[in-house]
């Protein structure tokens, strides 16, 4: 009866072609200027006004009904974007559920206006055809007409206020919501139960879903909240499949009331489907969690290759050579340890994650070089690392403050061995290996245990390697020997360490402010006559050692007061402004702006393909994609030949709606890297983590068709 009735709308829609008074809506054509220039985009408004009683229906009507639809008649050089929907109401009359409209209502169309439009007046007119329902429903249509003047000059109309009205009656954007679905497995046929989530400021009073049609499925519009297993709202909803296969992507706009508000508060979603949940049965989900890990622990595997890793690599196969002469029970031992230090530190992100998902923020990879001080303290004890390389300053049992870090990363016994295993993990973490983001992406959506389970095998896979060759030290027999040319093999370690250091410089120093790069490097040259007093003087010296090891201390506490506290106010620090506007522009004339989703929105209404990448200056992945890849000229040249706009997501500091967006794709961390088709209606295309030219171009070539 339900697939009656709305067949039944259809056909009352169609019907509208005929001559018909529209009795009890009346239509018009309003906008934000009278004036506008070249270049422009004026925004339209079809303002739908209904009897009493009498309703429209929305983008979607539910179990009857059509949609209002728009056929636009333009000058050349203006184009209509896509309707921009109010937030309906949801109506319940006999049984069944529609969207719909009562009183007023205000389409909101965007109209780009060419650059090269010539200076004239010019009418944009449209038809504008509808369903007006009271018991009964009749086809309603009118011919709306308004005049815009192209000039040098912009002047808002009479209208903007009441359309400023009507644009606070659209969905606000839920990125920050970080919104997902997930099969609950316990339907059969062609109806299947879908659980959403997301995470709320507060546990709402009362939420609801209005859905998006889909092409091969609709959503019942029946709600049911749940409690909030994880600390995230929840809600159940029913999946009907029309046709084809089940959707992976769910869109529409969630409502939500919360305690003490008189008014509901609506956010446009568009959610990436999670793994099922433990309502599912026990073996699929197992063994979709045992080759998650399988993933994870492959990926952790890579990254012992990626340039992240590799100065602690070095180290370890320079302490792998001094033990080849000692009992194979102590290497194992050793090797064994190491291990532990990466594990460990990768339970500690896990608790990490946990925490921040428990209290409703957004966790991701790589989540802890977003803060200022971590990667500035990282920096100082790296620069350590590396000067004790040199030979700067020398390793003593005593363990003073002084060397503390740098004993423990080149002192071979259990604290070495467990140190390096920590800084090999801190430092894997801003990488993202092949095998690795998917992994991740599955590890972030789900509960507590299974996130602990994740990060084990990827610290697993970290260790691998170590964890063998301690197993085997026969296997170590290849090594060289030692001997006197391991110094010098020590010393020349220093470099990539200290190219570690330059590196997480180069993205600290920003964050302290326009004069960030000279007083942090002052703040290391510091740092570094502190240490070559300490081994020159101290340590190394026969007089004066205590007269060393104040004018050792004077520098350090000056460099900390000076420098730290007064210059770089290091404890907090000005959050950064740059990334609000960020605009890149590249000597091949391609413009780089910044990512938003009213960004991708607005490119995609003009029909222009969309390339966006995510990225932040303490990801090596991100750089190497955009050197090999993005920046390719053949890229570029294609970027320009289809007229693609290309944005930027700016994760290098915390921003909630950029890992909300990755969670949509199923990513734990950047690089993500999408590309939009011309057709608005098509998903965009998710690239691998790991980029080539032909993989870019490949895609891009789909986006243009």
């Amino acid at each position: 009866m339900q697939r009656l009735l709305t067949l039944a709308g259809g056909v009352f829609l169609a019907l509208s072609a005929l001559p018909a008074t529209a009795a009890h809506t009346q239509g018009g054509l309003v906008l934000s200027a009278e004036t506008a220039r070249p270049g422009e985009t004026v925004l339209a408004g079809i303002h739908l006004h209904m009897a009493a009683r009498w309703h429209t229906y929305w983008r979607n009507p539910g179990d009857a009904g059509g949609p209002t639809k728009i056929e636009w008649t333009l000058p050349n050089g203006i184009t209509a974007g896509e309707i921009q929907w109010p937030v309906p109401e949801k109506f319940a009359s006999g049984g069944l559920v529609t969207y719909v409209y009562h009183g007023d209502a205000v389409l909101l169309v965007p109209l780009k206006l060419a650059g090269d439009l010539p200076l004239c007046t010019v009418e944009l007119a449209a038809k504008v055809s509808w369903l007006e329902c009271e018991e009964l429903c009749v086809p309603g249509r009118a011919e709306v007409k308004a005049s815009l003047t192209i000039g040098n000059e912009s002047k808002p109309s009479t209208d903007t206020p009441f359309l400023e009205a009507a644009t606070k009656r659209l969905p606000l954007d839920g990125s920050a919501l970080a919104a997902l679905a997930r099969w609950e497995n316990r339907g059969s046929g062609n109806a299947r139960p879908l659980i959403i989530e997301w995470s709320a400021k507060a546990k709402p009073d009362s939420a609801d879903f209005f859905p998006y049609s889909g092409e091969n499925y609709d959503v019942a519009p029946a709600t049911e909240s749940l409690p909030g297993d994880s600390g995230r709202a929840r809600l159940r909803v029913t999946v009907n499949k029309t046709s084809g296969k089940w959707p992976t992507r769910i869109a529409g706009v969630l409502i939500q009331r919360f305690p003490g508000e008189k008014e509901s508060a609506a956010y446009e979603v568009s959610m990436a489907f999670a793994p099922t949940t433990a309502t599912a049965p026990l073996l699929p989900q197992l063994v979709l969690l045992l080759k998650m890990m399988a993933l994870a622990f492959v990926g952790g595997l890579i990254l012992n290759v990626m340039p992240c890793v590799f100065p602690v690599i070095a180290l370890k196969i320079l302490g792998f050579v001094q033990q080849s002469k000692e009992s194979p029970d102590r290497v194992f031992r050793l090797g064994l340890i190491y291990a532990l230090g990466v594990i460990a530190s990768f339970l500690i992100l896990a608790g990490v994650v946990i925490a921040v998902q428990q209290t409703g923020g957004a966790a991701s990879w790589g989540m802890h070089m977003q803060n200022p001080q971590f990667t500035l303290l990282l920096t100082v004890l790296v620069t350590l690392v590396a000067l004790n390389l040199f030979g700067l300053f020398e390793v003593n049992l005593g363990g003073r403050a002084m060397d503390a870090a740098g004993e423990l990363a080149a002192k071979q016994g259990e604290a070495g061995a467990f140190f390096n295993g920590v800084l090999a993990t801190v430092l894997a973490t801003p990488c993202t290996a092949p095998f690795l983001a998917p992994a991740l992406g599955f590890a972030f959506t789900q509960p507590p245990t299974t996130i602990v389970l994740m990060f084990v095998a990827v610290g697993l896979g970290l260790a691998a390697p170590y964890i063998v060759l301690s197993w085997k030290p026969a296997w170590l027999r290849s090594l060289p020997k030692p001997g006197a040319w391991m110094e010098k093999f020590k010393a020349a370690l220093g470099f990539p360490m200290l190219a570690t250091a330059i590196w997480l410089f180069s993205f600290t120093a920003r964050r302290f402010g326009t004069d960030g790069h000279l007083w942090l490097g002052l703040f290391l040259v510091l740092i570094a006559l502190a240490a070559w007093i300490w081994g020159a003087f101290v340590q190394r010296g026969t007089k004066r050692r205590m007269l060393a090891m104040v004018i050792c201390t004077a520098v350090l506490i000056a460099g900390y007061t000076a420098v730290l506290e007064k210059q770089l106010h290091w404890r907090s620090p000005v959050k950064r402004t740059a990334s609000a506007e960020i605009v890149q522009n590249r000597a091949s004339g391609i413009v780089w702006q910044k990512w938003s989703p009213d960004a991708v929105q607005k490119a995609r209404a003009e029909g222009r393909p969309v390339l966006v990448d995510f990225t932040a200056d303490w990801c090596l992945t991100c750089k190497y994609n955009k050197r090999v890849a993005l920046d390719a000229a053949p890229v570029r040249a294609k970027l320009k030949a289809i007229n693609a706009v290309t944005l930027v997501g700016d994760n290098t500091d915390e921003d909630p709606a950029i890992v909300a967006e990755l969670k949509r794709f199923d990513r734990a961390g950047v690089p993500l890297v999408l590309v939009y088709p011309r057709n608005s209606s098509a998903p965009p295309l998710v690239l691998p983590a790991l980029l080539t030219k032909g993989i870019v171009l490949d895609a891009l070539d789909q986006a243009a068709k």
